[in-house]
């Protein structure tokens, strides 16, 4: 259960309700904080029927290291559901979408076994309770129990690739480090870990992991965006930037660039200045850019037909990754 793990949210037991951000709906003073900041909250409470809104802000900022999301569920028990809001794209953004990113990652790690094996293959009772309780803690909104879903199926995957990467293949040959499950991870259970080591330290493994080994050292174009994502970023770029059109290769650009603006893997740099020169082409009518043909596409190349598949139809994005298919291409766009 969430209430298992160990916490290290910053903050929070020193100041209390402050740090949590819970004000009541009366309060007039949360009016005069930042709109940025605000969630929009809906009363899940059975005695009223017409649902009621009001704006909530949370400023608490969690630390590094295993979080139980306790601000969650306390909003849980005063039946408040932060509505997660969307861009003109369809992208989750805004703080209820990130919090409702990082819940999905607490219950993945907690709810579901430590088993070497797919996401196809975990009992569908244990889905059903992740999304009962996401949907029970926010109002989801667009792509509802197939995004949640999705989403708990990455992080999931995500988590076992942590584990294996810092606290199995490094100690291969300490056979003491790897008899008990992690510090920060406590709630693993013990014969859970020891199978799930052994399928790590097998020779099968290591040819699987080999091979993606050499899928990643493709990867060219890393980009530099935290949680946020590109939908957060293009949601930035347009309060800062109001009137401007904000296209694909401007995002592109954007998301690798460091927080001074300069773009640091020399290989980047190059595409970033070919994407300015061909903007300016553009711009000029010396250009023309129609369909998938973009700026973007004329400076990278055209895309892969199944990430371009993917990209205009979310929910085949959302199949593969319920179904525990990955795909993993060199444009990373």
């Amino acid at each position: 259960m969430v209430s298992q793990h160990q916490t290290k949210d910053s903050g929070s037991k020193k100041n209390g309700d402050k740090e949590l951000g819970m004000v009541a709906p009366q309060d007039k003073s949360s009016k005069e904080m930042k709109s940025s900041k605000k969630m929009k909250f809906a009363s899940s409470s059975a005695e009223t029927e017409p649902t009621s809104q009001t704006t909530i802000s949370d400023d608490s900022k969690t630390g590094r290291g295993m979080s139980t999301m306790p601000r969650v569920v306390k909003r849980k028990l005063q039946k408040l559901r932060p509505i997660v809001e969307y861009n003109k794209r369809g992208k989750g953004i805004g703080q209820a979408h990130s919090e409702m990113q990082s819940y999905i990652g607490v219950l993945a790690r907690s709810r579901v076994p430590l088993v070497d094996k797919k996401w196809s293959q975990i009992p569908k009772d244990i889905k059903e309770q992740i999304w009962e309780a996401v949907d029970m803690a926010f109002v989801v909104g667009q792509g509802g129990k197939n995004s949640v879903l999705a989403s708990a199926a990455k992080k999931w995957k995500d988590f076992k690739s942590t584990l294996t990467r810092h606290y199995i293949l490094p100690y291969t040959n300490d056979k003491e480090k790897l008899s008990q499950p992690p510090e920060t991870y406590k709630f693993i259970e013990k014969a859970q870990w020891d199978a799930f080591v052994a399928s790590r330290i097998s020779k099968d493994f290591e040819s699987v992991h080999s091979q993606h080994a050499q899928i990643r050292e493709k990867l060219e174009y890393n980009h530099r965006l935290s949680r946020k994502g590109y939908a957060g970023l293009e949601d930035e770029l347009e309060e800062t930037m109001p009137g401007v059109e904000i296209d694909r290769s401007t995002l592109w650009k954007r998301a690798r660039q460091d927080k001074h603006g300069n773009i640091p893997d020399p290989k980047v740099a190059k595409k970033a200045k070919l994407i300015d020169e061909l903007q300016k082409q553009v711009s000029e009518g010396k250009v023309s850019v129609h369909g998938s043909n973009d700026v973007l596409t004329m400076a990278l190349g055209p895309e892969h037909p199944v990430r371009c598949l993917i990209r205009r139809i979310p929910r085949l994005g959302n199949f593969l990754m319920i179904n525990g298919l990955s795909l993993v291409m060199s444009r990373e766009t």
